[in-house]
């Protein structure tokens, strides 16, 4: 019943922007913790970017004053904000809802997982 679906992933130049979205149902993005994860091959999954329940963004540091968190209460929908992209930013980059009181940024505290949309970033 809980679903959530990113779009907007593709392949990107180096310092290229891009937009992903969540679309949440079953999950209301405004009264749960939501978050962006990412993962590069052989490397573990880790956590980009999320805004608390309250409305608060938090960002990993190595996305800092790149990346933007954002939603849209009305559209029950996630967004990321990227720009200014790297190679290293490649990855697959998964939306997460969780439902604890705690806020952070860690795989074990969210519940449900989006499939995921992939980013590359070429040189």
């Amino acid at each position: 019943q809980v679903q959530l679906v990113e779009s907007g992933g593709g392949s990107v130049q180096a310092g290229g922007s891009l937009s992903l979205s969540c679309a949440a149902s079953g999950v209301p993005v405004s009264s749960n913790n939501m978050a962006w994860f990412r993962q590069a091959p052989g490397k573990g999954r880790e956590g980009v970017a999320g805004i608390s329940r309250g409305g608060r963004p938090v960002y990993a540091d190595s996305v800092k004053g790149r990346f933007t968190v954002s939603r849209d209460n009305a559209k029950n929908t996630l967004f990321l904000q990227m720009n200014s992209l790297s190679p290293e930013d490649t990855a697959m980059y998964y939306c997460a809802a969780g439902q604890l009181w705690q806020f952070t940024l860690l795989v074990s505290d969210y519940r449900y997982w989006g499939p995921g949309t992939q980013v590359a970033v070429s040189s």
